[in-house]
């Protein structure tokens, strides 16, 4: 099977207006942000995106926000983009909010084919409203459903044409158990490699779990926020 697409735009055929995206990365670390701009070039809409942010303003899931392509969020931290805060609070955006490790968990538990399982966070609270609750020695916990997606969409620092991806440092933090939950997986790299360059025991990803993959250009790395003294 060969798994090279020459870019984002080729790597995107397939996604239509309605469906479940997962797309990997830590704030603006480790995004997919060439086949997210491709997204928001195509001009679908009335996706659901699982993600642990919604980006910035004018960066990763962001600029599809701006454009209004997002019906729904699944994520556990949206702070530093005000377009999302304008959409929820004006009623044009749904939003599930998770606790963090629990929304890596619930993507995992997809890639893993466990449906369900129990969580000591945010029992009591609002995220616990209309789950199952149960004890285990004599602690209360919440069912959390595990996630699934058409397409899951990760990034990668390296990549073979087999589809077996590295990560580098915290951009490992979602992208790999979301590598894992996609009928689909797109991965973009920024190094691609013949088979059976790469260690295989510094792989994170095999190559089973990927469909498409493609090496992107000129990534601009950026960051959420500086702080800096004198």
């Amino acid at each position: 099977m060969n798994k090279v697409v020459k870019n984002a735009q080729e790597a995107i055929n397939g996604i239509e207006d309605g469906m479940t995206l997962m797309l990997g990365g830590f704030g603006l670390c480790g995004i997919p942000e060439k086949t997210i701009n491709a997204l928001s070039e195509s001009g679908i809409t009335g996706l659901t995106c699982i993600s642990n942010n919604a980006g910035v303003d004018d960066f990763g899931l962001g600029i599809l926000l701006q454009k209004h392509q997002i019906r729904k969020m699944i994520s556990s931290y949206v702070g530093e983009n005000a377009e999302f805060e304008r959409q929820l609070l004006s009623g044009e955006l749904e939003v599930e909010l998770n606790p963090q490790g629990t929304l890596a968990e619930r993507c995992r538990a997809g890639g893993a084919g466990i449906p369900a399982f129990y969580v000591p966070a945010g029992y009591g609270t609002e995220v616990a409203e209309g789950k199952e609750t149960r004890e285990f020695n004599g602690k209360m916990y919440v069912m959390e459903k595990a996630l699934h997606a058409d397409f899951a969409i990760v990034k990668a620092w390296k990549g073979d044409t087999s589809g077996n991806l590295i990560y580098r440092h915290t951009a490992n933090n979602f992208n790999n158990m979301m590598a894992m939950a996609g009928k689909i997986t797109i991965a973009e790299v920024e190094e691609l490699v013949p088979a059976g360059t790469l260690d295989p025991n510094m792989i994170h990803t095999p190559g089973i779990f990927v469909q498409r993959i493609f090496k992107g250009e000129n990534y601009e790395k950026r960051i959420e926020f500086a702080t800096t003294s004198n």
